[in-house]
């Protein structure tokens, strides 16, 4: 079982802590969820630590190491009418059935475009290559700079295929039982998609995409 002072993103994030100037005085774990193989996927400790300026940092945070989100954009091939995959589950936030985008942990030691192309696969069946994905952010965001570590990084992928090969990536069933998932996927328009996502990483998605592909009249649509 894998200690919390040897999980990569832990080593990660102190890492990155003192290379700006802080002093971890101590570190308190209050609770550690696994993965069904004994790693580290996520934990809440308590920071007893020094800033540069003389103060301390607040205290609490939520360790997540980095995570992959990838916008699935498959193009009709006759109408070349665009539609995003998207994956529904239940989350803790609310407790609904959440849209969102495929995506996964990725830990300091991964390639986040490795692990980018395997959740498309595992998630919702399509196998892409890691060459096949498009990088939309150049450095790492922060959801959640208060409070977690977590830092996302933002793909997308285009395919084009038949309407009917399309379609068959609706209402699919994905389930992982070792990792607690329960996951159906839903085909939408990008407009559809933009009102089932309420993840603020899904939405951001949607207009990081569209940029980088020059589509500002969708983008005003959205």
């Amino acid at each position: 079982m894998e200690a919390l002072e040897d999980a990569p993103k832990f080593r990660f994030w102190r890492k990155q802590m003192e290379a700006n100037g802080l002093v971890i005085n101590d570190v308190k774990t209050h609770f550690i969820r696994r993965r069904y193989n004994g790693d580290v996927l996520f934990a809440m400790i308590e920071v007893d630590a020094d800033t540069p300026e003389g103060d301390k940092i607040p205290p609490v945070c939520f360790l997540k190491g980095h995570a992959a989100v990838v916008l699935v954009v498959l193009i009709d091939a006759e109408t070349a009418e665009r539609y995003v995959v998207l994956v529904r589950q239940r989350r803790i936030c609310d407790g609904s059935q959440t849209y969102e985008h495929p995506a996964g942990m990725v830990d300091a030691a991964d390639n986040p475009t490795e692990v980018a192309a395997r959740e498309v696969g595992e998630e919702i069946g399509l196998s892409i290559r890691p060459e096949e994905l498009t990088k939309l952010n150049a450095q790492l965001w922060f959801p959640s700079t208060g409070t977690s570590d977590e830092a996302i990084h933002y793909f997308y992928v285009e395919k084009q295929l038949p309407h009917a090969e399309i379609m068959a990536f609706h209402q699919k069933n994905m389930e992982n039982d070792s990792e607690f998932e329960r996951i159906v996927t839903f085909v939408a328009t990008m407009q559809e998609a933009h009102r089932l996502v309420t993840n603020v990483n899904g939405l951001l998605i949607h207009f990081l995409y569209l940029k980088a592909i020059g589509d500002f009249e969708a983008m005003r649509l959205l």
